[in-house]
């Protein structure tokens, strides 16, 4: 396995297949703001009050929380949110009410 460490900003981890670009802003890495900015938004969607708006929001919320399942490399957070994305997008473009 390469490893290459560099000083902040950017610490860059190195494998035969993948590069991992660890940034902090604030002291919290990028992928912790990702999860956040995810949360945020399926919590904003819960706030509203129109069903299409909450499955927008909530859309862009699991869309974020898919980028943040990549960044960790976890399968149950990209399969679960990709379901509820494709959920959402019946519901929106799909169905006919």
């Amino acid at each position: 396995m390469l490893l290459f460490f560099y000083e902040s900003p950017f610490d860059f981890r190195v494998n035969t297949n993948v590069i991992i670009i660890y940034m902090e802003f604030l002291g919290i890495s990028v992928t912790e703001w990702v999860g956040y900015a995810a949360s945020l938004g399926v919590l904003l969607s819960f706030l509203m009050k129109d069903i299409k708006t909450l499955r927008l929001v909530n859309s862009v919320g699991c869309l974020l929380f898919v980028v943040y399942g990549v960044l960790l490399s976890s399968i149950p957070i990209i399969i679960t949110n990709v379901a509820i994305l494709l959920i959402n997008f019946y519901y929106l473009f799909l169905k006919k009410s």
